[in-house]
């Protein structure tokens, strides 16, 4: 990310691995873990709120985290960002202009 730009990263985000786990009774299952700890510009897109039958509520918010390249280069779709208490679900990762300097990860909030 050029100079000018790295003062943006503000945001302390987790990236979080799908790992496997041995629970209590010494059977595997999968859990998403924490992998790492870097700074990263979180960008509001879009939001929507949508009403459903039965009185739930399906919502859809997306956001653009941006990191440096450096920082995010290992960082897959199949991961998951957390953030202030707020997961995020990677739907796609750009560099832009195959420049190799920042990432752009487009992402959709998963409520829980």
């Amino acid at each position: 990310m050029p100079k000018h730009q790295s003062n943006k990263l503000k945001k302390r985000i987790s990236i979080l691995g799908n790992v496997e786990v041995e629970d209590r009774l010494g059977e595997t299952t999968n859990k998403f873990e924490r992998i790492k700890t870097i700074w990263a510009e979180i960008v509001p897109q879009t939001g929507s709120l949508q009403k459903q039958a039965a009185d739930t509520i399906l919502t859809n918010v997306t956001h653009k985290i941006k990191v440096r390249y450096t920082a995010g280069q290992d960082i897959t779709k199949e991961m998951q960002i957390q953030f202030n208490g707020h997961t995020f679900e990677i739907k796609y990762i750009l560099n832009p202009y195959f420049e190799n300097k920042w990432l752009e990860i487009f992402v959709q909030e998963v409520l829980q």
